[in-house]
Parts: structure tokens; C-alpha cells; sequence
């Protein structure tokens, strides 16, 4: 197989085992505090509001209509490019008692006073309950995606791997969450469908190191199993480096060249792709040897008698 990177020597990992558990332990419990303390901005789609859609004569000045919108004392209100550069997308959330009419017409006041070109397309309201149904719904469908994955895991490999690997994907999406708690950054439908690619993406990762390991266990008859787990590690090394840095770079041209459109669901892969990697190699394997994988579990019994007779 061509390797780009090769290594020559295997790499201890699993001496640096405990140090590593510690440290994702520490960072996971920092993201439950972050997610209990602060709990997560929900944006518009889960909370319900207004979602006004406008056009321009010409590329809209987003800093300047959110200047405008921002004297009218409106709360939180988000501006964005909506397919062209003079289409706009403006979000506001559920306020007191106005409803979509009367937050529409001090909207539009507010736009033409700045830009008598401005025109509006179209105006939904999103109600509290929707948006609840939206929440419940995403929630369901996270729960959903991980029992199917330790499910799949239990079924492709031991139940040790998948118990490992679930714990492993709920260590990247809990920090997801908790660093959008801490940073209170705005936690969308999108930002949702980010957190579910990152659990495929990082169970990808989960699942060739697996396999090299199970790979490992077959063939390094007398080697022990924190060995087997370094070479397995080692070796997938720079399909790894290839793999997770050509999607790094493509999710990082979304977070730099996106717009706000796109901001936050690259943040979500961003922070995502960094600590697969890292849950993969040294939170997943960690786990395996403290659940105490052995080579039973993988060489059948006639395997072991022609193993005993070399």
C-alpha cells in the first residue's frame, strides 16, 4: 500500500494511556458543566421567531443593515446572504407579544430608511411550538444515530469495541456542544446536521483502527496487546494525516470563504474532524485495554490449537 507518510517505528501510544484519559475526562466534564451552566443559544429554528427574506438592486452591505436593525432595538437579530450576494436572510426571535406582521413592517422601515431599493420576498414566523417539535425531533434523531452505531459496532466487531467507540463519539459531540454553550455561539438546524456527520465521520476513524487492530491480534501471535494497538494506530497513521487533513482543508474554506450562512456548521465539523482524530487514536483504544480486550475474544479454537502446536 502507498503511504505518503510512512513510519518506520511504531509510535507508544498507549503509554501515554492514562494521561490522555485524563485529559478527555477533564475536557468532558468542563463541556457537561458548559452545557449545564450556560446551556446551548438555540437560534430561531428551535425557539421560534421571525424569518424575513429581502432583496437588493445590488450585492447587499450586511454590516449596514445590521446597523439599521440594530437602532430599532430589535434582540439578537441575525443577517445573512441567502443564495445571492443581494438576497438577505433576517432571523429574529419570538418577542413579547408582536407578531410576524408588526415585526416585518418595523423591519422594513428600518431597511428602507437606510435603502429605498430594498424589497421583500417573503416572511414565515416559526412558532414556539414548532420550534419545541424541531428540538425533540433533533434530540430523537441524535439517540437514534448513536444507538445504530453501537449497535453496528457490537455487530462488526465485540461488544467492547462498540461500548469504546459509542463513548468515544459521545466524548466529541458532548465537547461540540459544550464549546458552543461556553462561547454561547447560535446552535441551528444546521449546527444539528453538523453534529450528526461528525458522529459518521468519527466512527469512520473508530472503525479502521478497529479493524487493524482485530487484523493485528490474528497475526502478532506473541505480541502483547498494547503492541497490537500501537501498530495498529502506527500504521493508519498517514491515511489518517491524508484522510482528516484534505477534509479539514474543505471545511475550513466553508468557516473562512462561507459566509455566515455556513459559519457555525463548519465550527461544528471544525471542532468535530480535530477531536475525532484525537477520540479515535487515544480515547477509543485507551478504553479497550481499560475493558480488557484479549486475544479469546478474536482467535477461534481452532485457531488456538494450531497456535499452541507452532
Amino acid at each position: 500500500m502507498l503511504e505518503f507518510f510512512p513510519f518506520k517505528k511504531v509510535i507508544p501510544f498507549m503509554s501515554w494511556g492514562k494521561v490522555t484519559t485524563a485529559i478527555s475526562l477533564l475536557t468532558f466534564l468542563f463541556s457537561v458543566w458548559a452545557l449545564w451552566d450556560r446551556g446551548l443559544n438555540l437560534g430561531v429554528d428551535f425557539t421560534g421567531g421571525t424569518v424575513i427574506e429581502v432583496s437588493y438592486s445590488q450585492a447587499a452591505d450586511l454590516p449596514s443593515i445590521r446597523g439599521a436593525l440594530e437602532k430599532t432595538g430589535l434582540p439578537e437579530v441575525t443577517v445573512q446572504n441567502f443564495g445571492t450576494s443581494r438576497d438577505v436572510l433576517i432571523r429574529l426571535p419570538v418577542r413579547g407579544g408582536a407578531n410576524a406582521a408588526e415585526t416585518s413592517n418595523q423591519v422594513m422601515a428600518a431597511l428602507r430608511d437606510a435603502d429605498a431599493s430594498v424589497e421583500l420576498k417573503r416572511v414565515d414566523f416559526v412558532g414556539p411550538q414548532v420550534g419545541k417539535e424541531l428540538y425533540d425531533s433533533g434530540a430523537l434523531a441524535l439517540l437514534v444515530v448513536a444507538f445504530g452505531i453501537m449497535a453496528y459496532l457490537a455487530v462488526r466487531f465485540e461488544w467492547r469495541f462498540a461500548v469504546a467507540g459509542m463513548l468515544a463519539n459521545m466524548h466529541d459531540i458532548v465537547i461540540i456542544l459544550g464549546v458552543f454553550a461556553f462561547f454561547q455561539w447560535e446552535f441551528t438546524l444546521t449546527v444539528l446536521a453538523g453534529v450528526l456527520a461528525v458522529l459518521g465521520y468519527s466512527v469512520n476513524e473508530s472503525v479502521v483502527v478497529f479493524d487493524r487492530i482485530r487484523e493485528n491480534i490474528r497475526k502478532m501471535r506473541g505480541a502483547t496487546i498494547p503492541h497490537i494497538i500501537d501498530d495498529a494506530i502506527t500504521r493508519t497513521m498517514s491515511r489518517t494525516i491524508i484522510t482528516h487533513g484534505s477534509t479539514q482543508i474543505m471545511v475550513l474554506s466553508m468557516l473562512l470563504f462561507g459566509g455566515e450562512a455556513l459559519h457555525n456548521f463548519a465550527l461544528a465539523l471544525t471542532i468535530g474532524i480535530m477531536f475525532g482524530i484525537y477520540s479515535s487514536v487515544l480515547v477509543a483504544s485507551p478504553l479497550l485495554l481499560m475493558f480488557g480486550i484479549k486475544r479469546e475474544h478474536f482467535i477461534k479454537p481452532v485457531e488456538k490449537k494450531e497456535e499452541a502446536v507452532v
